[in-house]
């Protein structure tokens, strides 16, 4: 799968912008605050209808404008499509696949897959739970549309619940609508718990590999689920079962707090490098490796998957890292179509000999 095309009109501090992508690397060079993510974000966004910066599409639109445009010409499996995505002050986004407008975004079905590594995704290890949750669900749904089916459907239902628990109504018809919000988190939450058991695995086993590659078999990486139903060794049912029985157990907790205490809202991902916790013992250059090795074996999950690789969009990371390991992200880089961004050509020396263009960027404007 590849972009050949995209063209930005208004679109964050691109006026006009129609470039010709490599099918295999694309350097883009410039100083900061130039464009250069912008231009990563609006191929994000051609994939996957929405940004990884922002959930406002007014911060999208260039200042003094009512309307963004983008349009990505897309090849999948030989087949060509055209993406058309347009944004306007206070309205929905629109969206056309090869002319065709969609009634809303859970329509969009590009076949484009995209995997990105910037410098915020450091927080995948030093920031809080929320952060690594959020990571498998965006991860999971896009290999899985009914993951993201059953996320909103859980999100409702937990919400209907806290409301309940915050409310002053306590009578014993409330506390029976409990018992069915109950049923309906310990399904639901079933479902979202063994399709994040099951993504985290492959990506433990697949990233710990890379990891001892990018680390000249120094570390040894490895990704677990914590959760606060138990799971380990469980079926489908037993899992059911023990999450109603920890709501059960929690209920008075809940009432006086007014929010739900257990589930997989609540759930993480435990780090580790050779037996110890990264986020205690980690610097950040080794933070920055892992979160490159998890991202690297993202991409490997998706071939397996779709059959084909993503697009990879690298976003100012050969700076960050030593020689061995930026010669060891170039030689991972076959057969993928990549951007890269970077200040200096001169930190992309690994990159040479590769078939590739080179684009500068001053202000918006691409050469």
């Amino acid at each position: 799968m590849t972009i050949r095309n995209i063209r930005l009109i208004n679109f964050r501090n691109y006026n006009n912008l129609d470039i010709e992508l490599n099918d295999q690397l694309n350097l883009v060079i410039g100083k900061n605050a130039q464009g250069k993510t912008n231009l990563l974000e609006s191929i994000y966004i051609s994939a996957t209808g929405r940004s990884f910066r922002t959930n406002r599409d007014r911060e999208l639109i260039k200042l003094d404008k009512r309307e963004a445009y983008i349009a990505a010409k897309a090849y999948i499996n030989g087949i060509q499509r055209l993406i058309e995505i347009k944004m306007e002050q206070n309205k929905q986004k629109r969206i056309k696949v090869n002319g065709i407008e969609l009634k809303n975004i859970r329509e969009l079905d590009t076949g484009l897959s995209v995997v990105i590594f910037s410098p915020d995704d450091i927080g995948l290890v030093k920031d809080g739970p929320s952060k690594r949750r959020g990571y498998l669900d965006m991860s999971i749904s896009h290999l899985r549309p009914i993951y993201r089916y059953n996320l909103n459907r859980y999100n409702k239902v937990l919400l209907q619940r806290n409301n309940l628990l915050k409310s002053n109504d306590k009578n014993s018809n409330a506390l029976k609508l409990l018992d069915i919000f109950d049923m309906q988190l310990g399904k639901i939450g079933t479902e979202i718990i063994i399709s994040r058991i099951s993504f985290l695995n492959k990506l433990s086993k697949i990233s710990g590999r890379i990891h001892k590659n990018l680390t000249s078999k120094k570390e040894k990486l490895a990704l677990t689920y914590i959760s606060n139903v138990d799971f380990t060794g469980k079926c489908k049912k037993d899992i059911e079962e023990s999450f109603l029985n920890n709501l059960k157990l929690n209920r008075k907790k809940d009432l006086v707090l007014g929010n739900t205490s257990t589930g997989p809202h609540r759930d993480d991902i435990k780090i580790d490098i050779n037996g110890m916790d990264v986020r205690m013992y980690a610097s950040q250059g080794q933070q920055r490796t892992i979160v490159l090795s998890i991202k690297l074996s993202e991409v490997e999950i998706i071939r397996l998957d779709k059959g084909s690789y993503p697009i990879l969009l690298l976003d100012d990371v050969f700076s960050e890292l030593d020689e061995e390991r930026r010669k060891y992200l170039s030689l991972s880089l076959q057969g993928i179509q990549t951007v890269i961004t970077s200040t200096d050509i001169a930190n992309l020396e690994e990159l040479e000999g590769m078939h590739k263009s080179i684009f500068c960027i001053d202000d918006g404007k691409l050469s």
